[in-house]
């Protein structure tokens, strides 16, 4: 404004036309008093003095002194100063009724920006409707709008989902003119639609825009991930322009959240190897997608990239708690504990990860243990602590120690038990052979049981062969999970363990009916130079098949010198003997081992990972082969860990 008066002083017909469009300014607002252009000089200063003042308050009381000074600066009009200090009050957390209402209300003549700025707060901290009726009062006044309030709507729009009036006031942006191409309510509106349930609309928007920035391309990136269509993910970030880190990371953690593993660490290693900066979030995600793996070559190498970002697990809660779940995954369970130790601060995060470790890992005792040196602190034990101490009653076979954890739950910890601590209950008296007692539970269960409950069941009838109780099981798991495949085996199992091959019959021919493909066998191990090899069921394509198949014959001779005979039931066909021999030495894990010992020097353990339960004739078989090549072999499946070594596993046979 002082550089504009120098330049009318130099031009007198400019002066003219200044005057002249000032005093029809007086005519349109009458009420408006003439003020001296030097004191308006000095009004626009106090003005920005006030507004700095109020960008520094961290408190209402330090907003309220402010206020008071605007009063005696004769401001109270100001939609300026006020626009701004509602927007601190806003900032501060403070409702809008009744101090921010009230401010508003004394203004004579709010501009737009006021407006905005309560409809904003508004959208924030409710209620909603008040957004709806301010945005109303403008358009019913006449008042012009910008695109902030057009995005503060939005999100109002947003928080109350409702999609419908969101449409509308999207509707109003295009009929209304001049907003269409404007950045910020284009990101809202994605923001909206992508929450609102419709991807569709959101991708739409963004294919309109004209511009473009990272918020555009990251919030449908992670849209995409979210329902879990990584492609499309993957092809808008092909895609983006500049990739910053939260970019990079929405892929690493979108890949890591749909359990494509793999893909997340080729992300992560790129994202590396362009040099982007790492934070919290991108570690946790990669550290989720090497725990899912498996691998120890990536658990090492994510740990050191921890370090190196000061993120390590002695500074940072989250990624050490993450850490020794990762590690936990990967058949680590001392690098797990030596993590945990390390730790200056823990929550109940990393007591928890630690004990659903020790837990999965077949170590009860020392889950236990740990279990009440955390009841020795001022940390209290959550919901997923309580899954981890009964998991590990359950794997160590200790039933009255779990009936009275389970029973404390709710009067000593304030923890009421949910169906995964029901099912935690099942399992423990199932697999102690107590399944009338374990049937019992379920039906007298406070909580609706899930497909978890029953299938603990199902599979304590599977250890200790009982059909009957597996019907029941079955045919609530039917209900629950009619596509969950594995039920259906596993029923199938059960009855061919019975030999009952009709009922067998029915079971695959019910399968079919529905559609239902079962998953093929699928075991990993970490090679030499931390490579992954997969091998299938029965799949005799590896490049070193021949080495594999005569590294297995040998070893079965050894075994069977020791007494090894296999176990013909792990086979729940109707065939000769000899083919089920002969099927049985082509499971994926025995594959698996035996590479395992070919790939890797003499006294390092060997981890494989399967994604199906380990069958009675593998871990019969895992047993000896640890006692014979005097090798550690780790094995996850989808239940839990074995260690197996001098022929002796972690389990207790007890799985």
């Amino acid at each position: 404004m002082f550089g504009l008066s120098r330049k009318l002083g130099r031009n007198r017909s400019t002066l003219h036309q200044f005057k002249k469009c000032f005093h029809h300014d007086l005519d349109v607002q009458p009420s408006q008093p003439f003020i001296p252009f030097s004191q308006l000089q000095k009004r626009k200063l106090l003005e920005s003095q006030l507004v700095s003042l109020l960008h520094g308050c961290n408190n209402v009381n330090h907003v309220k002194q402010v206020h008071a000074h605007l009063y005696r600066q004769n401001l109270d009009q100001c939609c300026y100063v006020l626009t701004k200090l509602i927007r601190t009050l806003t900032k501060l957390g403070v409702p809008m009724d009744p101090y921010p209402r009230l401010l508003f209300a004394q203004v004579k003549q709010p501009n737009p920006f006021l407006y905005t700025a309560l409809i904003r707060g508004y959208s924030l901290y409710g209620p909603f409707t008040e957004s709806i009726t301010l945005y109303t009062r403008m358009r019913r006044e006449g008042t012009g709008l910008v695109s902030f309030t057009f995005s503060a709507i939005i999100k109002a729009c947003i928080a109350s989902l409702d999609l419908v009036l969101g449409r509308q006031i999207h509707a109003q942006t295009i009929s209304i003119g001049g907003f269409t191409s404007d950045l910020y309510i284009s990101n809202t509106l994605i923001d909206m639609y992508v929450k609102g349930g419709f991807l569709d609309c959101g991708r739409q928007v963004f294919d309109e825009m004209t511009e473009r920035d990272v918020i555009s391309w990251t919030s449908l990136i992670v849209a995409y991930t979210k329902c879990g269509n990584v492609e499309a993910a993957a092809e808008l970030f092909d895609g983006l322009p500049v990739k910053d880190m939260v970019a990079w990371t929405s892929m690493v953690t979108g890949f890591a959240q749909n359990a494509r593993p793999r893909e997340a660490l080729e992300y992560f290693e790129k994202m590396q190897d362009y040099g982007v900066e790492t934070d919290e979030i991108t570690l946790v995600g990669v550290i989720s997608a090497c725990a899912q793996l498996g691998a120890t070559k990536h658990a090492k190498w994510i740990r050191e990239i921890a370090d190196k970002s000061g993120l390590g697990p002695s500074k940072n809660v989250v990624i050490g708690s993450a850490l020794i779940d990762m590690y936990s995954k990967c058949g680590s369970i001392d690098d797990a504990y030596e993590v945990f130790q390390g730790m200056k601060d823990r929550n109940v995060f990393s007591y928890s990860s630690m004990i659903v470790g020790f837990a999965m890992h077949g170590f009860a005792k020392s889950a236990i243990q740990l279990f009440n040196e955390m009841l020795k602190t001022d940390i209290k034990p959550n919901g997923v602590t309580f899954i981890g101490v009964l998991t590990a009653c359950s794997h160590g076979g200790m039933v009255e120690k779990g009936r009275r954890i389970f029973s404390t739950m709710k009067a000593f910890y304030g923890v009421a038990p949910v169906a995964d601590h029901y099912a935690c209950m099942v399992d423990l008296l199932g697999r102690s052979g107590l399944l009338e007692e374990a049937l019992d539970l379920i039906r007298t269960m406070p909580v609706a049981s899930h497909g978890g409950v029953w299938g603990a069941l199902l599979g304590a009838c599977r250890i200790h062969g009982n059909p009957d109780i597996a019907e029941i099981a079955a045919t609530h798991l039917f209900e629950l999970e009619p596509n969950g495949i594995g039920n259906y085996i596993l029923l199938s199992n059960i009855y061919a363990s019975s030999g009952k091959w009709d009922d067998v019959s029915q079971v695959r021919k019910l399968m079919r009916m529905r559609g239902l493909k079962k998953n093929p066998s699928l075991s990993w191990v970490e090679g030499a130079k931390g490579v992954i090899h997969e091998f299938f069921a029965g799949d005799m394509t590896h490049p070193k098949t021949i080495e594999i198949k005569k590294t297995l014959e040998d070893l079965l001779d050894k075994l069977k010198l020791n007494g090894y005979t296999p176990n013909l039931s792990s086979v729940p066909y109707d065939v000769v003997d000899e083919e089920k021999k002969r099927l049985l030495m082509t499971h994926s894990e025995k594959l698996a081992l035996a590479y395992g010992l070919l790939s890797t020097d003499q006294g390092i353990s060997i981890k494989i990972v399967k994604n199906i339960r380990i069958c009675e004739d593998c871990h019969s078989f895992m047993c000896g082969a640890s006692m014979i090549a005097k090798r550690e072999i780790v094995v996850r499946d989808n239940m839990r860990f074995h260690h197996f070594l001098d022929g002796i596993c972690s389990c207790g046979n007890f799985w």
